[in-house]
């Protein structure tokens, strides 16, 4: 039986469908069957990403009853299964949240992890994707006004009794203009998943419409979305950082990052 996770950040332009694609593809790379929906049905991305931003069945029909489950699964390239949104903003507003849940029961039986890409913010929409989740993950930038978002959406999460399985920090740097690792963990006070390097790896990628995994296989933003995913399974990966003049190595317990 699946375990369905919500990909939710308090503020957009983090980095969240990013995350949940590479995430995803990721996952499938490690052995794992992925199930990727593009839960953001206001401003769909997913499938922009992807390059596939148009689809003959979506989320979209599926909700609306005009069409079966199974017929809105497609297959990435990687292997990983995706349901994509309708970019028709007609199709947005028929839609019933309400028939997410007996949707995402249904995906359950189909995959071993589902990742839901939801909306930006804490809205309805994003409330209705929480609701029908396991455990939640956070995206965030090490940047004080995304990192006080991210706050927010944890203490909702809280709210409505939502486990969090940690957060994964994106855009990272390692310069002065972040914020401290340190602190956001104070902060949050949760684990921290990942710590993705702000790379022309992944803005090419972006460009190409693919995940990071696939077309630069070699690139650190490559290693760490891995070893965020083997985190998220459970193993115990040390965190490596890439600093100009070579690779900084922190321990998890010296740094207090788990």
């Amino acid at each position: 039986m699946a375990k369905v996770y919500a990909i939710i950040s308090g503020k957009g332009g983090v980095g969240k469908t990013t995350s949940t694609i590479n995430l995803g593809v990721a996952l499938n790379k490690l052995g794992k069957n992925i199930l990727m929906i593009d839960g953001n049905l206001s401003t769909p991305n997913m499938g922009l990403h992807l390059g596939t931003p148009i689809v003959p069945i979506t989320i979209n029909h599926i909700l609306d009853g005009q069409a079966r489950l199974e017929d809105a699964i497609y297959e990435h390239e990687s292997g990983t299964k995706i349901i994509l949104a309708s970019l028709s903003v007609k199709e947005c507003e028929k839609i019933s949240y309400k028939r997410f849940l007996d949707i995402t029961k249904k995906l359950r039986k189909i995959a071993d992890h589902i990742l839901i890409d939801s909306a930006a913010g804490l809205g309805k929409e994003t409330k209705s994707i929480m609701a029908i989740s396991d455990e939640m993950i956070i995206i965030t930038n090490p940047e004080m006004a995304a990192v006080t978002d991210a706050l927010k959406t944890i203490k909702l999460a809280e709210e409505m009794n939502k486990p969090i399985k940690g957060v994964i920090i994106t855009k990272y740097t390692g310069d002065k203009t972040d914020m401290p690792l340190t602190n956001i963990k104070e902060m949050l006070e949760i684990p921290i998943l990942g710590i993705i390097p702000k790379e022309d790896s992944i803005r090419e990628s972006q460009s190409i419409k693919n995940s990071v995994i696939l077309t630069h296989p070699k690139s650190w933003a490559t290693k760490t979305y891995l070893n965020t995913s083997k985190r998220l399974l459970g193993e115990d990966i040390r965190f490596k950082m890439k600093r100009k003049g070579g690779i900084l190595s922190i321990f998890l317990r010296k740094m207090r990052l788990k």
